[in-house]
């Protein structure tokens, strides 16, 4: 009996891994206005599949509702993960309609849209409750000791959900990707260009690693 209960424990053992790593994860981008989520959002979905998420632009908030793209497989040295990506509107502790009227908008026009903003950030802390991981956006340029960052990091350890930081924009000449290393040295960073796609394919190689 014990020799049986073995067979049948390893056998068990190799199909929750089989269908562990056929399962598709969810994974949510996350990050402040303008940090470059839909951008890399983007970048994903067309190199796995041509198409694309979103509208991207450089008045903040520009995504105000979360947007789904399901089934797209990364493949990374040999490794493949399928993930549901989901671009969520920026999280921001504040939201001022005064902020998009400074772009050129309308009051009108601003005051709907900080509302429709101010829905979103809801609608994104909402979606955590259904992740299976989180990819966080930062902003290479800028400090990384935000309150939006700090709240979210929080937000993420208290849900225990996997988070992969992506430190954007360094194709721009005041990056500084060393500095949310140092800030958040407890999660894996990846520095990025969404935009050029400059290490693009270490960040694919380390997604198909931390969510597989």
């Amino acid at each position: 009996m014990g020799i049986i209960k073995k067979i049948r424990k390893n056998l068990s053992s190799a199909f929750n891994k089989i269908f562990k790593r056929g399962k598709t994860r969810r994974i949510g981008i996350y990050g402040p206005p303008n940090a470059g989520k839909t951008t890399l959002a983007n970048r994903i979905v067309r190199d796995f599949t041509g198409d694309v998420v979103g509208s991207v632009s450089d008045i903040p908030h520009e995504t105000r509702r979360a947007h789904r793209r399901e089934g797209v497989t990364i493949e990374s040295n040999g490794a493949a993960i399928t993930l549901d990506i989901v671009d969520t509107p920026g999280l921001a502790t504040k939201i001022d309609f005064q902020d998009f009227m400074a772009k050129g908008l309308s009051e009108d026009e601003s005051r709907r849209r900080a509302k429709e903003a101010t829905e979103g950030v809801i609608e994104a802390v909402r979606w955590l409750d259904d992740l299976e991981g989180v990819i966080l956006v930062m902003d290479a340029t800028e400090d990384p000791f935000t309150q939006v960052n700090v709240t979210v990091i929080g937000n993420m350890e208290a849900r225990k959900l996997p988070l992969l930081i992506a430190a954007n924009k360094i194709d721009l000449d005041n990056s500084a990707p060393s500095r949310i290393k140092s800030a958040f040295p407890q999660h894996p960073m990846v520095p990025i260009s969404a935009l050029t796609g400059n290490n693009i394919d270490v960040l694919y190689e380390k997604i198909a690693e931390h969510f597989g």
